[in-house]
């Protein structure tokens, strides 16, 4: 029955080890040796349509009213829109701080392009991080605008949206030495009696934007004006970024209900994207490894919110503000922040109750968090992020370090009952029942738990994943040195070294533990480990890091521990006749 069990754990890890190959290949720009599937199509910006709204348009089926809005075709998240006729040019601005570098378009006042200026290109150390962007391979912005709110049937379309171009009216395009903000402002022209005023104010060693929209109404009569805010983007991964790690890629949305709500484009794409659609609280976010962008209203402020496919390959995250009736002469503001920065758990946290979750743990959160602010601490110690790896290692080992040992006891009785065993199934292969009921015999005699060794360490995985996930998710290995060779502790090993490092030690500890009896199981025993370390040559260096440092510790523990219990360490060397 045991050896049943573990043929079928083996089959498992096989699986397992296909998988990732599998995600590895396409990682690399290669088609999927074992479940090809097609690769997804590039978006690029559509040219705007320049049309009326008809009856079937609208900008989120879920929404409650089914309004009809401005939009430029394929690039717009609400709908069909109008843009309103202008005679001012249509140019892009550039600002500069001392972390962000952003361009923005007169055409709505949007964002169309952000640099980091501190996050740099692993391949470039000269080409700053791009995250929003509209070229021939990327589209990915943020956008503001207004809708009328009077008359979901009959809706105005001549309100200032994101097609509307507006008037640069004030702008710095650096931030000075000595200055801690930046500001630039957006005024449209008068469009159906209302202006839209948006005031952008970057601060110093921030990604948050404050932005500020004022809606006046110049006309006669009243309206009933609500702001959209939105993020769209193209549903393909960045350029680099691993589909072997299954990171997630797209929309997500927190609310203190519902919490944090990821929604897989393939969701929007089947019309099952499920996630709450109002809020007085929350944001919106896109999200992918390592950065996202976010947009932010105060709580108290009710919204609507919104995920949606708005043509090929494009999608759409945001939220609505509800309608508000707006006298002829009268003006309102409303304050909101646009995120657009690395994942720094420590800035996310600062801004906003629950942003810090688009740093992604998966399941096993209520782990990695303590864990991330463990290792954080250990760099604050060791100021080198290679170093406080090793250390958080070293602790957790010590931390399990009784679990651990129960583990190696029992591999050691094991080894030392291994010569019977092996004796007893060649004496008894011909009767498999009177096998089992004589190996029962042998453990109870020795007094051997089969499992003694396995459930110790099936504690401590969730432990080792939730590492995993957050060495995989830290912004902060981007770039980070080690030692040496290791310039960056979030791509390979340039020299395959600690890769290497690691195959050699985990067949010292494959080495180490007793060999099964059953001929089959100790190949796989063999085979499997070797394959799972193949794979670590592509992993990046900080996950080799931490699985050599562990491999190493563990070995010397389970050395001690089988000297200590009087079973000499050896060395089971594989047998593949």
């Amino acid at each position: 029955m045991n050896d049943i069990r573990r043929t079928i754990l083996w089959v498992i890890f096989g699986f397992s080890i296909v998988l990732l190959w599998d995600q590895w290949q396409l990682h690399n720009g290669r088609p999927a040796t074992f479940f090809p599937s097609p690769a997804a199509t590039a978006a690029k910006p559509a040219e705007p349509v320049r049309e009326m709204p008809t009856a079937s348009t609208g900008p989120v089926a879920e929404l409650p009213q089914a309004r009809q809005l401005v939009a430029p075709g394929a690039e717009n998240a609400l709908g069909t829109v109008q843009a309103a006729a202008s005679s001012l040019p249509r140019e892009r601005v550039t600002v500069s701080t001392d972390v962000l570098r952003l361009t923005f378009d007169t055409e709505g006042g949007s964002l169309v392009r952000s640099e980091f200026l501190r996050h740099h290109e692993s391949h470039d150390p000269q080409t700053p991080v791009v995250l929003l962007d509209e070229s021939k391979d990327r589209v990915y912005l943020s956008q503001t605008g207004l809708i009328d709110g009077a008359d979901p049937r009959n809706p105005r379309t001549d309100l200032p949206n994101h097609k509307t171009v507006m008037k640069l009216v004030s702008s710095e395009r650096e931030l000075q030495a000595g200055a801690d903000t930046l500001q630039l402002q957006f005024e449209s022209q008068v469009s159906g009696g209302v202006q839209l005023v948006k005031t952008y104010t970057l601060h110093r060693g921030s990604y948050a934007v404050d932005v500020k929209h004022e809606v006046r109404n110049l006309g006669q009569e009243a309206v009933v004006p609500q702001l959209y805010l939105q993020l769209v983007r193209d549903g393909n991964k960045m350029p680099g970024e691993s589909s072997f790690y299954s990171t997630f890629t797209g929309p997500a949305i927190y609310t203190e209900a519902k919490k944090y709500q990821k929604v897989e484009f393939s969701d929007i794409e089947k019309g099952k994207a499920e996630f709450e659609k109002e809020s007085t609280n929350g944001y919106v976010a896109m999200v992918q490894h390592y950065f996202a962008s976010a947009w932010l209203l105060g709580d108290g402020v009710q919204r609507e919110l919104f995920a949606r496919k708005v043509s090929n390959n494009l999608y759409a995250v945001g939220m609505i503000t509800p309608p508000q009736t707006l006298a002829p002469g009268a003006s309102r503001t409303l304050d909101a922040q646009l995120y657009v920065g690395p994942q720094e758990e420590k800035q996310l946290e600062a801004l906003a109750p629950g942003l810090e979750l688009v740093k992604d743990y998966g399941w096993l959160t209520i782990l990695a968090k303590p864990l991330y602010w463990l290792l954080d601490k250990l760099h604050g110690l060791l100021h080198n992020w290679g170093w406080s790896i090793v250390a958080l290692v070293v602790l957790l080992k010590i931390a399990f370090y009784w679990l651990n040992a129960k583990a190696y006891a029992s591999m050691a009785k094991m080894k030392a009952i291994a010569p019977r065993i092996t004796e007893m199934r060649e004496r008894l292969k011909d009767k498999p029942q009177q096998m089992q009921q004589e190996m029962m015999r042998i453990y109870r005699e020795e007094k051997v738990n089969p499992l003694g060794g396995c459930l110790p360490i099936m504690i401590q995985i969730p432990v080792f994943i939730a590492l995993y996930w957050v060495l995989l998710s830290s912004v902060e290995m981007r770039n980070a040195p080690w030692i040496l060779w290791i310039k960056d502790l979030s791509t390979e090993d340039p020299y395959y070294i600690l890769p290497l490092v690691m195959t050699l030690t985990t067949m010292l500890q494959t080495a180490l533990n007793p060999m099964p009896p059953d001929p089959l199981q100790a190949k796989l025993m063999w085979i499997m480990p070797l394959v799972f370390s193949v794979m670590f040559f592509f992993f990046p260096a900080g996950l080799v890091l931490y699985w050599v440092t562990n491999n190493i510790l563990s070995i010397a523990q389970q050395w001690v521990i089988n000297k200590r219990m009087g079973v000499p360490p050896q060395f089971n060397l594989p047998k593949f006749r």
